[in-house]
């Protein structure tokens, strides 16, 4: 028998590292891990003000992206929802159309709260932890803050909720108010739709413009992607280290675990109602689901997320550009679902019961909680602390979760934009629309 040496297609490598996004941020991880281990607490080779500095100034490629993402991600949003509200052709078709992706959106978010239920009580993760032990490193003054800022914004949700339509347009676009933004293109898109098109038109063209801007501006921004991605995971691990990470494995597995079940159901999706390929639907979604988990931010992998699902899914703009930008706003299954998995934990770290009546309350909590999330780094931690409000459960036990958040926050992300995506390959299945203009000519 003659067992042929293993060799690496090197020249096929490079092509991949030099022409694939996906491939480039891989690598950027992976050095980046190296990197935050040598740097990190357990090593003890750079003192905690050195690596502070270096781990500062090799994260300015990240911020420099997201702050770009954001620069141009308000006007993308609103010229996206609009272009693909009209698309309807009518307020009647527009109603449907808007009112089946929005009930799509809520059932595949109580499917991922359901999901996260199950794993929670299966596992147990909260068994797995000695609470008094973990409590003593707790820093008070934090926690105060952390509990100051839940009251405020459980007792402001009445507010909150008439705020959404906004008195003023220009604030909410000043402020990256989403879903007053959303609210205010839909009245924008059925002012157009019902007057003559030979009006509308000059504003279509416009809106058709601001996109191909704001894509154009993406695509600079894509380049420094592996650069923030090798920045953000040396700054994380450096931080945390990988003992703190072992120390809340459990934990992390029992999200990991709910967020796999959760896009097997995606690919259940894909499979029975739209009857594609798996396998190379996946291989379709891997840049946008890279892109998610490296930087954490639905927003920002959006226009990504809309060149995959129009360049490579081949679903119709019309659809994709009403989808997406409403899916990065207000379809949070991961989000959702790693909540749910949260306050399970940190019941059962504290040896709190839930009964089934405030299972029910968080789950509803839960679900219109991740619906108004921001889609940026860091806000589902901040969302659930009124969670963790309404289920009874001490906010102090956040803080136990604050060093392992970022990575499970770039886990949730790609399932978050994974869902995006398989919801527009749902609708453009299922509803056919009027053409567009961009229908016809792709993104850039």
């Amino acid at each position: 028998m003659v067992i042929k040496s293993f060799k690496v297609p090197i020249p096929q490598v490079t092509y991949l590292i030099k022409k694939k996004l996906w491939a480039q941020v891989l690598v950027g991880l992976f050095l980046g891990l190296v990197l935050g281990i040598f740097l990190g607490p357990e090593t003890g080779i750079i003192e905690k003000d050195t690596r502070g500095i270096i781990t500062t100034w090799l994260s300015i490629p990240a911020h420099i992206f997201l702050k770009i993402i954001q620069m141009i991600i308000v006007p993308l949003i609103f010229a996206s929802i609009i272009r693909g509200l009209l698309s309807a052709g009518s307020v009647e078709q527009l109603r449907t159309m808007g009112v089946s992706v929005v009930l799509y959106f809520v059932v595949t978010t109580a499917i991922a709260l359901g999901i996260g239920v199950f794993v929670a009580t299966i596992i147990m993760p909260g068994s797995f932890i000695d609470s008094t032990s973990m409590l003593e490193s707790l820093e008070i003054e934090e926690t105060e803050q952390l509990v100051e800022n839940v009251e405020f914004n459980f007792m402001d949700i009445p507010q909150q909720i008439i705020g959404l339509i906004p008195s003023n347009p220009l604030t909410s676009f000043m402020s990256g108010e989403m879903l007053s933004i959303i609210i205010f293109a839909l009245f924008v898109a059925v002012a157009m739709i019902s007057l003559p098109k030979k009006k509308s038109e000059p504003i279509m063209d416009l809106l058709e413009s601001i996109q191909e801007i704001t894509m154009k501006v993406v695509s600079w921004a894509m380049r420094l992607a592996p650069f923030a991605a090798f920045g953000l995971m040396a700054d994380i691990v450096s931080k945390v280290g990988l003992d703190a990470l072992v120390g809340l494995g459990t934990y992390m597995g029992t999200v990991v675990a709910g967020l796999l079940i959760m896009m097997l159901v995606y690919l259940i999706i894909i499979k029975v109602f739209t009857h594609r390929p798996i396998l190379s639907t996946l291989k379709m979604m891997k840049e946008p689901l890279l892109l998610g988990f490296s930087t954490s931010s639905s927003a920002a992998v959006m226009p990504v997320s809309l060149k995959t699902a129009e360049e490579k899914m081949k679903v119709k703009p019309a659809i994709s550009q009403f989808v997406v930008p409403l899916g990065a706003t207000i379809n949070m299954n991961g989000t959702a679902l790693y909540q749910i998995v949260a306050v399970f934990f940190l019941a059962q770290l504290f040896n709190i019961e839930l009964g089934t009546t405030t299972v029910l309350l968080i789950a509803v909590t839960a679900l219109m909680a991740s619906i108004g999330a921001p889609s940026a780094p860091g806000a589902g931690i901040v969302i659930l602390s009124s969670i963790l409000l309404t289920a009874g459960v001490p906010v102090i036990g956040i803080v136990l979760l604050l060093g392992v958040d970022r990575i499970l926050d770039m886990t949730r992300t790609m399932v978050n934009v994974g869902g995006d995506l398989t919801a527009c390959m749902f609708f453009d299945k299922r509803i056919k629309t009027n053409k567009l203009p961009a229908d016809d000519k792709r993104l850039p």
